[in-house]
């Protein structure tokens, strides 16, 4: 809450904790592509009100060497599911990662802001889709933002019109 993110609104359907933790990490690592279904309809209630028929959505990016690895971006699974259920079109190659970037598990935000620098960018051939359009960016868990702030700003300067993103769950601080 310290930083202004970039984009408009901001959703999650689950807590990233107990079984949601449980439920993306199988999504993530542990092919169960079968969990886009599911996480697809537990997000579409928290879009209400940001869909219209002009809205593109659009997932994360992976680098080509993680998604060769892991054969499949479980964003983009959930991403193709949420555009069917809310009847809008999606574009699973509209951001790239064209840089290789390491995890970013246990980094601070602003560890994760310097190491997302310039790390995702507009899919030129794909720009024409967001100009002047909202987008809604769809990632599985946002833990400091920084990923989709990334994804935001590259959205923003290509000129999509607002930016929203969609999360299966958000990683809160214990209180």
């Amino acid at each position: 809450m310290k930083w202004p993110k970039p984009w408009a609104h901001g959703r999650a359907a689950l807590v990233y904790s107990g079984m949601g933790r449980k439920l993306i990490l199988r999504l993530k690592h542990g092919d169960r592509q079968e969990v886009a279904q599911p996480a697809a309809l537990w997000m579409r209630p928290t879009l209400e009100g940001l869909i219209t028929p002009q809205t593109l959505i659009a997932p994360v990016p992976l680098h080509w060497m993680r998604l060769a690895r892991r054969r499949y971006n479980q964003s983009a699974l959930i991403a193709k599911r949420l555009a069917e259920l809310v009847g809008t079109e999606w574009c699973a190659d509209l951001l790239e990662r064209p840089r290789r970037t390491p995890s970013l598990d246990g980094k601070s935000l602003t560890a994760r802001a310097e190491i997302l620098d310039g790390a995702i960018q507009i899919n030129r051939r794909r720009r024409h889709k967001a100009v002047g359009r909202p987008v809604v960016l769809v990632d599985d868990v946002m833990t400091t933002g920084a990923t989709l702030a990334a994804c935001a700003r590259a959205c923003r300067a290509a000129g999509a019109g607002d930016v929203c993103v969609s999360v299966l769950a958000r990683a809160v601080k214990d209180t």
